[in-house]
């Protein structure tokens, strides 16, 4: 009973992002996805470690974010600026990389996947990237692996557009979505 009415309080609570601080990146980095969906993302105590090597040795712009639901964490999200393999001395068949906001790690906890929480994070996540935070950009990429089909599925009814001319088998595919 008490589980029940614990889930119904849940549902009420609306999504919010909080920024990873020493306060709750223990909570974060305690989210995971099912066995089956491990190879499609990288465990958040990892990706915290990239957003700070980003950070402090290529000077990038990393956000990392807590997925909120009510005052539980239920997912993890980290946007980067300018990010990418092109470094800039050589003019890049990938015009989405320079310049751009990269949703570079995005995922639900195994409990609150099904509920429509990452339709919305996602939502929350690419408002806050058309406030330009970290300077002006035309294009928000991502990428996800082909085989997973609930990630390109929910990607491309928010607007993002498949560039398989830039997809290598073996890799993930790009997305692009037009800020």
């Amino acid at each position: 009973m008490k589980q029940k009415i614990e889930n119904q309080k849940l549902v009420q609570e609306p999504i919010r992002l909080e920024k990873v601080t020493w306060d709750n990146f223990e909570a974060i980095t305690n989210l995971h996805v099912n066995k089956e969906q491990r190879s499609f993302v990288a465990r958040n105590k990892d990706s915290l470690v990239h957003a700070f090597l980003a950070i402090t040795d290529e000077k990038k712009q990393v956000f990392t974010y807590g997925i909120y639901k009510g005052k539980k964490p239920i997912g993890f999200l980290m946007i980067g600026y300018d990010i990418g393999e092109d470094d800039g001395t050589e003019p890049s068949a990938d015009w989405f990389l320079r310049n751009s906001y990269y949703i570079w790690r995005f995922m639900i906890d195994k409990r609150y996947q099904g509920n429509g929480y990452g339709r919305e994070a996602l939502k929350l996540a690419l408002d806050f990237i058309r406030t330009f935070p970290a300077g002006e950009a035309k294009y928000c990429w991502l990428s996800y692996e082909p085989e997973n089909e609930v990630a390109k599925k929910l990607y491309l009814s928010l607007g993002f557009r498949e560039q398989p001319e830039h997809y290598a088998e073996g890799e993930e595919m790009p997305a692009v979505l037009e800020l």
